[in-house]
């Protein structure tokens, strides 16, 4: 399975026991890299990271808690043969949707058999560089209104459209007209964000880059380098920081990662430059520091300093999500899957790895109930080593 560009189905944080393959889909496993891999490797890390132990996780004084050391293990690899998988949503009944960066196409993968079959082409996009069709997420009320949304590049913006998922048309043909959500987000040939997500809240939030312009993530003008927060129809969403604004936190590089825990509490996983990489916990109108800080900065400054910080080389951070009581963040250029155990908004214990060197380049990671994750790999994005299967 060593580099497969796949769907991969892995047990998570606490599994006491062997778990087989019953919930079928999954999606291969991380990598990290700086800015998504233009940068070069740091020579040091602040976090004390060991990887991931084989036995019996380690646990917490407190059993409302994680364990302080997790296990993880592949159970099984659902589809191969995706071309640059990026973006991952989950249908109500357990299939997949995923999307290819630089086809601009959204393919539907059973979670049982795994079979591939192709909703439909997303209209607009240019796929340059690390831009291109994105990230996905479902409708808060997809039971009714079927809409997909999906985070892309075209030749002017990156934009966030809509688009009515019929299931009953012949493949290849599924998805109706775009409906534009946002538009004028800045593109660039790097750092275009691109991850979505709709919280609990109902409400859209999106994670952009600031296109290689470091100026544009201090400049609350510009919808460049931030989180934003919106409501289903792209408008300033209710409770945001600026009634009149769609930014909901600012100081960001390039943005690839958003997963909300238990408590509805947003976190983010954000590229740095050439020194460290970032997972900060994300509050309304606050300022994480790019381009005037990378990485932990001075106590009691205007800028919030992230949780936990890598390498470049160690992480290279895309997508994250949340199970069992940590967060889970896919690594492209460090090539594996890190575990942050949590404690409300502190970390619990230091980050741990899985899977390093074992995969290739991770790309995004989805909860799918229980102690499952899928994970996706990322081999064929122009920056990792294809093999058969990629």
């Amino acid at each position: 399975m060593n580099g497969k560009d796949a769907i991969v189905e892995r047990t998570s944080a606490v599994q006491r026991t062997a778990v087989p393959a019953v919930l079928a889909a999954a999606v291969l496993l991380l990598s990290a890299c700086s800015g998504d891999g233009e940068d070069p490797p740091a020579k040091e890390s602040n976090s004390a990271s060991s990887p991931g132990k084989a036995g019996e996780p380690s646990r917490s004084a407190d059993p409302d808690l994680p364990p302080a050391e997790g296990s993880a293990k592949v159970v099984k690899t659902l589809a191969e043969d995706l071309k640059s998988p990026w973006g991952l949503a989950a249908l109500p009944e357990g299939d997949l949707l995923v999307s290819s960066r630089d086809e601009a196409t959204i393919t539907r993968i059973d979670a049982e058999s795994g079979k591939k079959t192709e909703v439909g082409p997303v209209p607009g996009v240019a796929p340059a560089g690390e831009g291109g069709l994105m990230g996905l997420a479902l409708s808060p009320a997809y039971a009714s209104d079927h809409y997909v949304y999906a985070y892309f590049t075209t030749e002017s913006d990156n934009r966030i459209a809509r688009f009515q998922y019929d299931e009953k048309k012949p493949a290849g043909q599924q998805l109706g007209a775009p409906d534009t959500v946002l538009r004028g987000i800045p593109k660039g040939t790097i750092h275009n964000g691109g991850r979505i997500a709709f919280g609990p809240d109902k409400m859209l939030y999106a994670g952009t880059g600031e296109t290689g312009e470091t100026g544009l993530a201090q400049d609350k003008s510009s919808l460049g380098g931030k989180i934003l927060r919106m409501t289903p129809e792209g408008e300033p969403a209710p409770g945001n920081p600026e009634a009149d604004s769609l930014v909901y936190s600012w100081g960001h590089r390039n943005v690839q990662g958003l997963a909300f825990d238990k408590e509805q509490r947003l976190w983010a996983a954000e590229f740095g430059q050439n020194t460290w990489d970032e997972l900060n916990q994300i509050g309304p109108g606050k300022n994480y520091g790019w381009p005037e800080v990378e990485g932990k900065g001075d106590e009691g400054s205007e800028f919030a300093n992230p949780l936990e910080q890598w390498s470049t080389a160690d992480a290279s951070p895309s997508g994250i999500a949340w199970a069992e009581g940590s967060i889970w963040m896919a690594g492209l250029r460090g090539e594996r899957l890190w575990r942050i155990p949590l404690d409300g908004t502190k970390a619990l214990a230091e980050p741990q790895a899985f899977f390093e060197g074992e995969y290739g380049r991770l790309r995004t990671v989805l909860a799918a109930g229980e102690n499952r994750l899928y994970v996706v790999t990322s081999q064929t994005d122009g920056r990792g080593s294809p093999e058969g299967g990629d």
